[in-house]
């Protein structure tokens, strides 16, 4: 069964080479299918239209639609990652060429918004105690990349 809603990612014309990018960064993906423009445009002829693939299973699209769109912030796409060694591995890989920016957030060379949030964030912020989840709170708020020894820390705090 596939998805009801799949993310569409519009890029100038560097889809392709994103999809590419993004294949080779998460285990259990792939290209599912792919279309070029023919002559009569309206991008050059042979260049990637439209991109179908899926990352770790999630399906996503594709496509080189030119200039008039941009990427921001306001929609990004979140790794839930089950240690800090996933959280390094996809901090360094997607910050390739990037920019880092604050609390897990990062931006990838494609101008494409990430979080990259270690499992415990979510169990250290949902604890039973206010205090510990607000001190957490405060210690991420300090951090880019996110930390898991130092959320743990301000979690254990007194």
């Amino acid at each position: 069964m596939s998805q009801k809603i799949t993310p569409f990612l519009w890029f100038d014309d560097k889809a392709e080479e994103a999809v590419n990018f993004y294949v080779s960064i998460f285990k259990n993906s792939k290209i599912t299918s792919l279309s070029r423009y023919g002559e009569g445009g309206p991008g050059p002829a042979g260049q990637v239209m439209v991109m179908s693939f899926e990352l770790d299973g999630v399906e996503f699209q594709a496509l080189n639609g030119g200039p008039h769109y941009k990427f921001t912030p306001a929609i990004s796409l979140s790794i839930d990652c089950a240690d800090q060694a996933e959280v390094d591995h996809f901090w360094s890989k997607l910050t390739e060429g990037g920019e880092e920016v604050q609390c897990g957030w990062l931006t990838d060379k494609f101008g494409l918004s990430w979080q990259v949030v270690p499992k415990a964030l979510g169990e250290l912020m949902s604890g039973p105690d206010p205090v510990k989840s607000q001190n957490v709170m405060k210690a991420m708020m300090q951090m880019v990349k996110l930390d898991v020894a130092g959320l743990q820390a301000a979690y254990d705090q007194e």
